[in-house]
């Protein structure tokens, strides 16, 4: 108790620190804190004056009002308290650090999970807010007098390629070591793509050097990307001859090899091949990237590394941030396309914002698998390998055809081909057969309708067909990757060999398999029955909400693209 002199009179005041003097603790309560008994002093001392009683009164009451506050925990900020804040800590109990619960270790994993799930939250911040900053400072600058044309190598769809060398510096780079492309459509698109990849999976496409934007007063803009000159044969010209695959076996050795010839020998070249361009497809997906281009054509073989990598990236998207991806227009070869014709649905509005793109990436990823369309690219391109009679573009016009009658289903493909098939086309099936049927296994996970039942880049690394080592030996990073694929694809064979074998007992003397009566209940499953009025009324309902939607995300697309400026082309150089 603390007393304050005033006119000779002393008026007491209650020291918040010992205010277990005045609050008692009976018994708990379920409010916060405990009930409280507050005793105001009412006995009047006739030394002091009645004024100055009065005011002690008062004093006391505002004292016991602050003390109920503080009593339950509610009590006003620590500089008006001034030590209240010690008596509302101690009601609670001391903590012990940081402590991890179950909840709590969970929602972190998952939280992780998702920021690093394909095609990668964080890494996509940190690769476009970092990375491709860092980049554009040390990187090269170039414009287009700094080259000596060449010759023409190669002339495609969305540009003419040159081989050239450098003017101002001849002694820096031998004469044409280097390409130079002026790409006619999806310039700016290029520069991107091949950036993002240098940055992320170099090697799964062809080493690129620079790219940047040419304005001239006759022809406009023109972009124009330099690269690291590789090579200039791709697996089309390779294909074309009657060699294949023994030329390919030749160019990944680096000498002739004197052995018989004969399916074992071209199985393990093929392999080979197969998997080198599903190991640069799975670097392209991994970061987002789908090429919706892949074919023969499009595949270069690296003299300098002795491996295929993926080239012309001017149809490829990327749905990390929705560059190059609008939803009901494609870009396609249609001798090698999908069915779908579509990495997303139609449905999918057009891409918002960088960031907004970047966080909701994962979840449009895991909904449309649009890696599953460059899957079945590369399974044609497999089809080709093993089936020297599809190698022309007619040939393929019309498998695609006999495909489509059979519902793109290759097993039936291959029951009314057979029969009546050519010496090449039984040395085909001889090829896959091979191993107990593991290359068509492969093939027909590969080549399906429906995109979801389409296997992906790292299952089909996983797969048993390349359980054998091919020509060339993986490198250690390979080698790693590998074998992390591996041990992440779930295996569910040994699930389904389980559910084969309690089938085959059924209705057997063995114990194990199904009963009679859960047979019987199997064939006792009906179809559901008709739809109620009131369902059909909502399923109208929904209808119509679904339309109103796309309705709405059409004009908003249509607006959108109408006054949105490509903000990633303005990172590219421009040279007036």
């Amino acid at each position: 108790m603390a007393t304050v002199a005033a006119g000779g009179a002393n008026i007491g005041l209650i020291n918040p620190c010992n205010t277990q003097k005045l609050i008692k603790h009976p018994s708990p309560s379920p409010f916060l804190g405990k009930k409280l008994k507050l005793k105001l002093s009412t006995k009047t001392n006739p030394s002091i004056p009645k004024t100055l009683g009065a005011l002690s009164l008062k004093g006391e009451l505002i004292d016991a009002v602050r003390d109920l506050f503080v009593g339950v925990g509610v009590g006003l900020p620590c500089t008006v308290m001034e030590c209240g804040d010690i008596i509302y800590r101690s009601t609670l109990p001391k903590p012990d650090g940081l402590t991890l619960t179950v909840p709590g270790a969970m929602l972190a994993l998952g939280a992780l999970s998702y920021l690093w799930a394909t095609p990668g939250v964080a890494p996509g911040f940190f690769d476009m807010f970092v990375l491709a900053f860092v980049e554009r400072l040390f990187r090269p600058t170039f414009k287009k007098d700094d080259f000596v044309l060449g010759k023409k190598i190669g002339e495609g769809a969305f540009g003419v390629v040159y081989r050239v060398s450098l003017a101002k510096k001849p002694n820096s780079k031998k004469e044409g070591d280097l390409v130079l492309k002026k790409a006619t459509e999806y310039g700016a698109v290029e520069i991107w793509m091949n950036e993002r990849v240098r940055r992320a999976c170099a090697n799964s496409c062809a080493s690129f050097v620079y790219g940047f934007l040419e304005n001239s007063s006759k022809k406009g803009g023109e972009y124009w990307l330099v690269w690291n000159f590789e090579g200039e044969a791709t697996l089309s010209d390779l294909m074309q001859s009657k060699e294949f695959p023994y030329n390919v076996e030749t160019m990944l050795l680096g000498e002739v090899q004197n052995l018989p010839k004969g399916l074992e020998r071209e199985n393990q070249i093929i392999q080979t091949i197969m998997r080198q361009i599903l190991f640069a497809l799975d670097g392209l997906h991994s970061t987002g990237i789908v090429h919706r281009d892949i074919k023969p054509q499009n595949i270069i073989f690296s003299e300098g590394s002795r491996t295929f990598k993926i080239i012309d990236l001017g149809a490829a998207a990327d749905l990390r941030v929705g560059i190059n991806y609008i939803p009901k227009e494609f870009l396609l070869d249609p001798r090698y396309a999908a069915p779908e014709q579509y990495i997303m649905s139609t449905q999918t509005p057009s891409a918002p914002s960088a960031p907004v793109a970047t966080a909701l990436s994962p979840v449009l990823w895991q909904m449309n698998l649009p890696d599953r369309f460059d899957i079945y690219s590369a399974g044609l391109i497999f089809l080709q390998m093993a089936f020297p009679s599809l190698r022309t573009d007619s040939s393929l016009i019309q498998f695609n055809r006999q495909l489509k009658r059979c519902d793109y289903d290759l097993i039936a493909w291959r029951k009314t081909v057979e029969p009546r098939a050519s010496p090449d086309v039984r040395k085909g099936f001889e090829l896959l057969d091979l191993d107990n049927g593991i290359g068509w296994e492969l093939l027909t996970s590969m080549v399906r309708y429906k995109a979801r039942q389409r296997i992906s880049a790292k299952a089909a690394l996983a797969h048993p067909y390349f359980d054998r080592e091919g020509l060339l030996a993986l490198s250690f990073i390979q080698n790693l990757k590998l074998q992390f694929i591996r041990a992440t694809q779930q295996d569910y064979g040994e699930a389904a060999n389980w559910v084969i074998n309690l089938m085959a007992k059924s209705g057997t003397e063995k114990e194990g398999g199904f009963t009679e009566a859960q047979l019987q209940e199997l064939r006792d499953i009906k179809p559901k029955k008709k739809p109620s009025p009131q369902r059909n009324a909502l399923a109208s309902a929904l209808r119509l909400q679904r339309k109103i939607v796309r309705t709405l995300n059409e004009s908003m697309d249509e607006l959108s693209r109408r006054s949105k400026s490509l903000w990633w082309s303005r990172w590219i150089p421009r040279e007036d």
